[in-house]
C-alpha cells in the first residue's frame, strides 16, 4: 500500500474503527473519511505519514485526544475534524505544521486553552473551534496568523478580552465570537480591516463605541452585536455602507438617533435596534426600502410619526412598541401585504385603525394595546384570515363589537379590553374554538354572558369580562372551560349562583367581586377565600360553608357569612340514615359480586386461592358487560400491547367504544394494592389531556382498568405505523404538542401533591376523533410527596430512548425527567423519526442527532418530516423553529437548564406571537 496517494472514501456508511495499518502509507496525501460511522481514536502511526497534507474525518463518532500535529506534520496543509468527540486540549505541536491552512474541530468535547502555538501558523487561513468547552482567553498572538481569513470561536467558555493584535489580521473576513464570556471593550482597531464582512460577536459582555471608521467597511454585511454593554452614537454614515444586510443591536446601551441612510445600499434585509437608548424620529426612507423584511425598534425614546410605504415593501415583521410615538397609523401600512406581525403597543398613537390594514391577508400578530387609539374596530380586519392575536386593549375605542370577528377562525388571543366598546356581546364565539384569551373588561357592554362562551374549550390563559354592565347568571355552558385558569367577571350586576364554576378545577385564580350573586361559594372556590378573600367581596347574598375539613370556622370573617346550616337533628337523622344504607349496600353488593365472580372467572380454583382480595370493585354489571364484549378477553380484540399489559377493545354498545387494559401483576407481589392507591388518585384528576379512567376492578393476580376508547390510536401509531403515512398539519402537530404538556403542566403543578408520570412517550399519548391527545397509562406513576427533602421519587426506569441522562442508570425520578421525555417526544413529532432509529450513525438518537444537524446547518428544512415541509405555510416556518428550539431546551444533558412544564406551556401558548421575534442570522 505504499504507493496509495490518496484515499477518499467519505459518505459511505463505514463503521468500526480507523486501522492503524493505514500509517503504513508512507506516500499517503489525502485521507477523506468524513460522513461515516467511525468510533475510537485516531490510529497514532498518522503522525508517520510526513507526506500527508489533507484530511478530513468530520461527521464520525470518533473520540479521544486529538493525534495529529504530535509529530512530522510539516505538509499538513487542511485537518478537519469537526462533529465527532474528542475531548482533551489542543495540542501545542499544532504549531509546528508551518503548512497549515485550514483547522476545524467544530463542536467537539475539547477543553483547555487555545494555544499560543497556534500563532506560529502564518499560512492559517481558517480557524473553526466553536461548539466546545474551550476556556481561559483568546491569545494574541492569534493576531500572528496574517493569512487568517475566518476566526469562529463561539459558543466555548472564553474570556477576557479580544486580542488588540486581531487589528494586525489584514485578510479577516468573518469573525465570530458569539456566546463566550468575554468582556472589556472591543478593539476600535478591528473596525479598519477593511476585509471585514461579518462580526458575530452577540451574547458577551463586550463595551466600547463604534468608531467612524465602521463606515467605509465597504464590504460589511452582517454586524450582530446584541446582547453586550456597547454605548455611544450610531455613527450616522453607516447607511452608506452599500453591503449591509442584517444589523442587530438589540439590548446594548446605544443613544442618539437611529442613522438617516441604513436602507442606501438597497440590501439591508434585517434592522434591530431594540432594547436601547435611541430618540428621535424613525428614518423616513425606511418605508420605501424594499428589501427590508424585519423592523424592530422596541424599546427605546422614539418620537414622531410611523413613516409611510410604497407598494415595493417586502417588510414582514416591524416592532415599535415601547415608544413614545405620535400620530395616527399611516393606511400605507396596508401596502405591505407581506407583514405578519405588527406590534405598536405603549406608544402615543391617536386617531382610527385604518381600514387597509384589512388588505394584510398574511397578518398573524396584531397589537396596538396602550395607545390613544379611537372609533370602532374596523369589520375590515376579519379579512386578516390568518390573524391568532389580535390585542387592541387599553385605547379609547368605542362602538359596538363586530360580529364579523367571527371569521377570524384562528384567533388565539383576542384582547379588547379597557377600552368604551359599547351593546352586548355578540354571541359569536363558537366559530372561535381556538381562543385560548379573551378579554373584554373595563369596558360598557352590557345584557347577558352570551351562552356560546360555552364552546371555547380551548380558553386557557383567562377570561375577563370585569367592569362591564353585565347582566343575568352565569350560563350553565360554562362549566366546559374545563382549562380555564383564571376568570374575572367582577364589577358587574350578575346574578343567580356560582353553582356552574363547581366543576373548574383548573382555575388559579377568580374573581367575582361585586356583583349581585347568591347562595354558597362551591367547594373548589372556597381556597380562594384564604389566598384571595377580595374575590368575592360585594355580594351580600353569598355565603361560605364552616364545615370541617374546609379550613374555614365560622368564627372567621371573610366579608361573608356562613350559610345557614340543617338543625343538628336532622343532620344526625340523615346521617344515621345514611351511614347504615351504605352498610348495608355495601354489603350486599360485595357478597354478590364476590359469588358472581368466583363463579365466572375462578370455577376450579383451590379454597386458599378462593380467599383473594377485590381492592376496589366497579359496576359488576359494567364487568359482565366487558367480559361478555371480548369473549372473556379473546385475543381477537387485543389492540395493543405494552410494558404494563394487554388492551382490548370493547364494544358496549352502537355509541359505546371503550378501551380496557389488563395488568397482570401475578408475580408482583403488592403489585394490586399499590395499582389501587394509583387509580384512586388517578380517578381524581379531570383534565381533558389526561386519560379519564371510567371504571376498574382489581384481583390478586390482575387488574382490569376501562377507559374511553381513542379513535385515531395513538400518536405511535399516527406517526411511525400507518402506511402510507398520513399528512399532519402543522396545525394539527402543534395542538397535540400543547395537549400534551398541558397534561404534564397539570400533573406537575396542579396535582397535590405532584405526580411524575416516568414513561411518557407516543405509545402513552392517545389521540380521539379530533386529534385531542390524552396521556394514559399513570401504572407506574407514584405520588410525590412535596414535603420531602429531596422531592425525588423511586420507580422503575422508563424506556430506553425517552430515559433522561440523569437516570439512566439510576431509580431516582423528578419532574425534570419528564421533561426530557417529553421533548423527545416534541423531536419526533417535528422529524417523524423515532427516538432510536436505525438511520442515524451509530450511537446517536434523536436528541444528538437533532442537535448535530442543527448545529451544522442552522436550517430547519435537514431537520423537520419532509411531508411536514410540503404543507407548511411560510409564515409557520418561524413557528415550527421556536417549538424545535423548545425541544432542544426540554432535553438538556442538566437537568437544572430544562425549563419546567408550566414554562413550557407559557412558551408554547405564545409561540405564535413570539414566533417571528427571533433574531434573524442566529
Amino acid at each position: 500500500m505504499t504507493e496509495l496517494i490518496s484515499l477518499w472514501l467519505d459518505n459511505n456508511k463505514l463503521s468500526g474503527t480507523i486501522p492503524g495499518s493505514l500509517g503504513n502509507c508512507s506516500n499517503l496525501e489525502e485521507l477523506y473519511l468524513n460522513d461515516n460511522q467511525l468510533v475510537g481514536n485516531m490510529p497514532v502511526s498518522l503522525n508517520n505519514l510526513e507526506f500527508l497534507s489533507d484530511v478530513d474525518v468530520s461527521s464520525n463518532g470518533l473520540d479521544g485526544e486529538i493525534v495529529l500535529g504530535l509529530g512530522d506534520c510539516k505538509k499538513l496543509s487542511s485537518l478537519v475534524l469537526s462533529y465527532n468527540r474528542f475531548d482533551g486540549e489542543i495540542p501545542t505541536g499544532l504549531g509546528n505544521c508551518t503548512s497549515l491552512k485550514d483547522f476545524a474541530a467544530v463542536n467537539n468535547s475539547l477543553t483547555g486553552q487555545i494555544p499560543s502555538s497556534l500563532g506560529l501558523l502564518s499560512t492559517l487561513s481558517l480557524l473553526y473551534l466553536s461548539g466546545n468547552s474551550l476556556s481561559g482567553r483568546i491569545p494574541p498572538e492569534i493576531g500572528n496568523c496574517s493569512s487568517l481569513e475566518e476566526l469562529q470561536l463561539y459558543e466555548n467558555q472564553l474570556e477576557g478580552v479580544i486580542p488588540r493584535e486581531f487589528g494586525m489580521l489584514q485578510s479577516l473576513r468573518i469573525l465570530l465570537l458569539y456566546s463566550n464570556r468575554l468582556s472589556g471593550e472591543f478593539p476600535a482597531v478591528i473596525w479598519t480591516v477593511s476585509t471585514l464582512q461579518s462580526v458575530i460577536i452577540y451574547r458577551n459582555n463586550l463595551s466600547g463605541e463604534l468608531p467612524t471608521e465602521i463606515t467605509e467597511l465597504r464590504e460589511l454585511n452582517i454586524i450582530l452585536l446584541y446582547e453586550n454593554q456597547f454605548s455611544g452614537a450610531i455613527p450616522q454614515g453607516l447607511g452608506f455602507n452599500s453591503s449591509l444586510k442584517n444589523l442587530d443591536f438589540t439590548s446594548n446601551k446605544f443613544i442618539g438617533e437611529i442613522p438617516p441612510n441604513l436602507c442606501f445600499g438597497k440590501q439591508l434585509r434585517f434592522l434591530n435596534l431594540g432594547l436601547n437608548q435611541l430618540h428621535g424620529r424613525m428614518p423616513s426612507d425606511i418605508g420605501s426600502c424594499s428589501t427590508l423584511r424585519r423592523l424592530i425598534l422596541r424599546h427605546n425614546s422614539l418620537t414622531g410619526f410611523i413613516p409611510e410605504f410604497t407598494k415595493s415593501s417586502s417588510l414582514s415583521f416591524f416592532d415599535v412598541s415601547g415608544n413614545s410615538i405620535n400620530g395616527t397609523i399611516p393606511s400605507s401600512l396596508g401596502n405591505c401585504t407581506s407583514l405578519s406581525t405588527i406590534n405598536f403597543s405603549k406608544n402615543n398613537l391617536t386617531g382610527l385603525i385604518p381600514e387597509d390594514l384589512g388588505n394584510l391577508v398574511r397578518l398573524q400578530v396584531l397589537n396596538l394595546s396602550f395607545n390613544n387609539l379611537q372609533g370602532s374596530l374596523p369589520p375590515q380586519i376579519s379579512k386578516c384570515a390568518k390573524l391568532y392575536s389580535l390585542d387592541v386593549g387599553f385605547n379609547t375605542m368605542n362602538g359596538s363589537i363586530p360580529a364579523d370577528i367571527r371569521n377570524l377562525t384562528n384567533l388565539s388571543v383576542l384582547i379588547l379590553g379597557q377600552n368604551q366598546f359599547t351593546g352586548e356581546i355578540p354571541d359569536i364565539f363558537s366559530e372561535l374554538n381556538r381562543l385560548w384569551e379573551l378579554q373584554l373588561g373595563g369596558n360598557l357592554l352590557g345584557g347577558g354572558i352570551p351562552t356560546s362562551l360555552g364552546q371555547l374549550r380551548n380558553l386557557h390563559y383567562a377570561l375577563n369580562l370585569s367592569n362591564n354592565n353585565l347582566t343575568g347568571p352565569l350560563p350553565w355552558e360554562l362549566e366546559n372551560l374545563v382549562m380555564l385558569e383564571r376568570l374575572d367577571v367582577s364589577r358587574n350586576n350578575l346574578t343567580g349562583t356560582l353553582a356552574v364554576l363547581q366543576e373548574l378545577h383548573s382555575l388559579l385564580e377568580v374573581n367575582v367581586s361585586y356583583n349581585l350573586f347568591g347562595g354558597p361559594i362551591p367547594d373548589t372556590l372556597l381556597k380562594f377565600l384564604n389566598s384571595s378573600p377580595f374575590s368575592f367581596l360585594g355580594n351580600r347574598g353569598l355565603c361560605f360553608s364552616c364545615q370541617s375539613g374546609n379550613d374555614l370556622t365560622c368564627s372567621e370573617n371573610k366579608g361573608l357569612s356562613p350559610c345557614t346550616q340543617l338543625s343538628s337533628e336532622l343532620k344526625k337523622g340523615v346521617n344515621r340514615v345514611m351511614i347504615v344504607s351504605i352498610a348495608v349496600g355495601s354489603f350486599l353488593l360485595c357478597v354478590i359480586v364476590c359469588i358472581v365472580l368466583s363463579c365466572k372467572f375462578l370455577p376450579f380454583k383451590s379454597a386458599e386461592d378462593q380467599e383473594y382480595d377485590i381492592a376496589r370493585l366497579g359496576s359488576s354489571i359494567q364487568l359482565e358487560n366487558v367480559m361478555e364484549a371480548t369473549d372473556g378477553l379473546d385475543e381477537r380484540f387485543i389492540i395493543g400491547r405494552g410494558a404494563h399489559g394487554t388492551v382490548y377493545k370493547v364494544a358496549l354498545g352502537p355509541d359505546k367504544l371503550y378501551a380496557v387494559k389488563k395488568l397482570d401483576f401475578e408475580n408482583s407481589k403488592g403489585a394490586s394494592a399499590s395499582m389501587v392507591t394509583e387509580l384512586q388518585t388517578v380517578g381524581k384528576i379531570r383534565h381533558r389531556n389526561l386519560l379519564k379512567v371510567k371504571d376498574f376492578w382489581f384481583k390478586k393476580d390482575y387488574g382490569l382498568i376501562l377507559y374511553k376508547y381513542m379513535q385515531n390510536g395513538s400518536l405511535h401509531d399516527i406517526l411511525h405505523e400507518i402506511v402510507p403515512a398520513l399528512v399532519i398539519k402543522w396545525e394539527v402537530r402543534y395542538r397535540i404538542a400543547l395537549g400534551i404538556a398541558q397534561g404534564l403542566e397539570y400533573l406537575h403543578h396542579d396535582c397535590d401533591p405532584f405526580i411524575v408520570h416516568r414513561d411518557i412517550k407516543p405509545k402513552n399519548i392517545l389521540l380521539d376523533s379530533e386529534m385531542e391527545p390524552h396521556i394514559s397509562d399513570f401504572g407506574i406513576a407514584k405520588l410525590m410527596d412535596q414535603s420531602s427533602a429531596s422531592a425525588d421519587s423511586v420507580s422503575v426506569v422508563g424506556t430506553i430512548g425517552y430515559v433522561a441522562p440523569e437516570t439512566a442508570f439510576t431509580t431516582i425520578w423528578g419532574k425534570e425527567s419528564d421533561v426530557y421525555s417529553y421533548g423527545v417526544v416534541l423531536l419526533e413529532l417535528l422529524t417523524r423519526k423515532q427516538a432510536l432509529s436505525s438511520s442515524f450513525p451509530e450511537g446517536m438518537d434523536i436528541v444528538s442527532w437533532a442537535c448535530f444537524n442543527w448545529d451544522m446547518s442552522k436550517t430547519i428544512e435537514v431537520i423537520v418530516d419532509s411531508g411536514l415541509m410540503e404543507v407548511f405555510e411560510s409564515t409557520e416556518m418561524r413557528e415550527v423553529i421556536e417549538v424545535f428550539l423548545l425541544a432542544l431546551r426540554c432535553t438538556a444533558r442538566k437537568p437544572t437548564e430544562r425549563p419546567t412544564m408550566r414554562d413550557v406551556v407559557k412558551h408554547l401558548v405564545d409561540v405564535k406571537a413570539r414566533a417571528g421575534s427571533n433574531r434573524a442570522g442566529v
